[in-house]
């Protein structure tokens, strides 16, 4: 059968949707443990590589 376009329907599966949810959830979940490895080595960079400067009085 074809669409509106010309093109072939696909058969609509509604419980793959539910089935892949795993795998989007997988994906999100990377993400954020790249995203925490991230901002980790950028506080631990800025904490080794700060340098603490000398407090100067203005008397």
């Amino acid at each position: 059968m074809l669409n509106f376009f010309g093109g072939a329907m696909l058969a609509v599966e509604p419980m793959n949707f539910v089935y892949n949810l795993r795998y989007m959830g997988l994906g999100m979940l990377g993400i954020f443990i790249v995203m925490g490895v991230i901002i980790g080595v950028t506080l631990l960079t800025n904490t080794i590589f700060s340098g603490r400067e000398k407090e100067e009085d203005d008397e």
